[in-house]
């Protein structure tokens, strides 16, 4: 057993060195009493493990669980694609990775216009007039963005009467939740046949108690909206604001820009767009950019680049909703935004897109052919195919997912979006190689063999795993929310 370095310390073990750790304000409690007694030595033992046999330890256990680095990764909506190494680096210097939050302005200089930059960066590549990186996830920036808008109407002295938020059916989950945080009433709208907006449905709801109207672009089955500029001016027209969910931005970076589609808000996951190990709960950041209107309101306080060059944080804004974050976001995930925007460019984030796109429809267009498509209009970065057609045998989408593991595959965001029946929501990314997205077709096509010729193949699965199908309902049951040796 190797004893983490914290135990040793704690223990005053040999491998101590150095002053003795600062006293912890939080009570300590025992290691006996946290941790079963059968589980803990009753002295300290340094055990001899050859250098092999560590690296080859850790290396099985990285491979145990599935991620990005070991294989492909078509989670749609979230978009789980692999992000260069060196930003990783970069974000770790010492000058960014050691500076402290309340060192002031002339000591953090670097930091200050790293920030600045990551904002003029997002507002040249969204089309907006300003940004805040304070906020931390894209749910955040909803709420960030959504409290702006609530601002906007208070002084305008429209506040009391503009409480709705229009949201159509296939939006993130989190965009109702987002509503109902800063006090707002979601007021849901029904996709149109092409799973897009319905316009008439859009006008029907609209009315001067309406505070903005939310969209995703492209939408939740990876659809462009094509009417998006009637959405934004019908919208106005009533005294809404316009926020645009920007989680699929990956599509849309150096080919369109929201700000020009009429929109007053967006955030920004740049997390998912650009550049940061994915998923587990984070880390993430959702900087939200704003029109010029809306620019008074932006949380305190605001990193301006002044005409000597230097960056100071201003505070003096009077309308400001306040700040929305421990000091200004979660830096080093803007490290790495900058190091992928700053590397890549502008021609290099169009093809980006580019190849997203690209990929999607070729996935999209081939998979046709097994699976049902509910929407066959081209796509942007991810489609949503359809296991309705598997049913007839027995078998759902969540069999497929488990299945694709065996062959070394994530599966695919499933059962999302609900307005589509047994969902399967595919995002290939712009970073797999043709070799990589014909073996997941592949796979693809033979599980949907598979279920018509031996669904119980599927229903076992996955049979190549550490760990085999668990049993989700009694898991639901049955919970078991505290560790214990069995």
């Amino acid at each position: 057993m190797i004893m983490p370095r914290r135990l040793l310390i704690e223990q005053g073990g040999a491998g101590h060195r150095g002053p003795a750790l600062p006293a912890c304000d939080v009570p300590q409690r025992p290691l006996a009493e946290l941790l079963p007694g059968v589980v803990l030595r009753a002295e300290l033992v340094f055990p001899q493990v050859s250098e092999p046999e560590v690296v080859r330890h850790f290396t099985e256990l990285s491979t145990l669980n599935h991620h990005v680095d070991r294989g492909f990764y078509p989670l749609g909506s979230c978009t789980m694609k692999y992000n260069p190494k060196i930003d990783e680096e970069l974000a770790g210097l010492a000058g960014f990775a050691k500076a402290h939050p309340l060192a002031g302005d002339d000591a953090t200089q670097g930091c200050l216009r790293a920030m600045a930059e990551v904002q003029r960066l997002l507002a040249e590549i969204t089309g907006f007039a300003a940004v805040t990186t304070q906020p931390a996830a894209g749910a955040h920036g909803e709420m960030t963005g959504l409290l702006m808008m609530r601002a906007y109407h208070r002084s305008r002295g429209e506040g009391e009467r503009r409480r709705r938020v229009i949201v159509p059916d296939s939006a993130h989950g989190t965009n109702p939740a987002s509503v109902s945080l800063v006090g707002y009433e979601t007021v849901v709208i029904p996709s149109g046949p092409d799973a897009t907006v319905d316009l008439d449905a859009l006008a029907k709801a609209l009315d001067d108690r309406t505070a903005a109207v939310m969209l995703t672009v492209p939408n939740t089955v990876g659809l462009f909206e094509p009417r998006v500029l009637e959405v934004t001016r019908m919208a106005h027209a009533a005294g809404a604001q316009c926020y645009m969910d920007g989680a699929n931005l990956n599509a849309l970076v150096g080919r369109v820009r929201p700000g020009d589609l009429g929109f007053d808000v967006m955030h920004i996951n740049v997390h998912k767009t650009f550049s940061t190990p994915h998923g587990g709960g984070g880390p993430g950041a959702g900087p939200v950019a704003v029109a010029k209107h809306l620019e008074p309101f932006l949380p305190t306080p605001v990193a301006v680049l002044q005409q000597d060059g230097r960056v100071r944080l201003d505070w003096e804004r009077p309308q400001s909703i306040g700040r929305v974050h421990s000091f200004n976001g979660n830096f080093s995930i803007l490290l790495r935004a900058l190091a992928y925007m700053l590397t890549l460019g502008p021609e290099g984030l169009a093809e980006v897109s580019r190849v997203a796109i690209l990929n999607a429809n070729y996935l999209m267009r081939r998979l046709a052919k097994s699976y049902d498509l509910p929407n066959p209009q081209a796509c942007m970065h991810e489609f949503v195919l359809s296991g309705r057609g598997l049913k007839k045998y027995g078998v759902r989408t969540l069999d497929v997912a488990k299945r694709l593991l065996d062959f070394g595959v994530h599966a695919p965001t499933v059962y999302f979006p609900l307005i589509v029946e047994e969902a399967l929501m595919i995002e290939p990314t712009e970073t797999e190689t043709f070799d990589r997205l014909d073996h997941f077709a592949t796979a693809m096509e033979r599980i949907a063999v598979e279920a018509a010729e031996d669904a119980e193949l599927l229903h076992q699965a996955p049979h190549t795993t550490p760990v085999g199908r668990l049993d989700e309902a009694r898991a639901s049951r049955e919970p078991r929310l505290r560790w214990s040796i069995p």
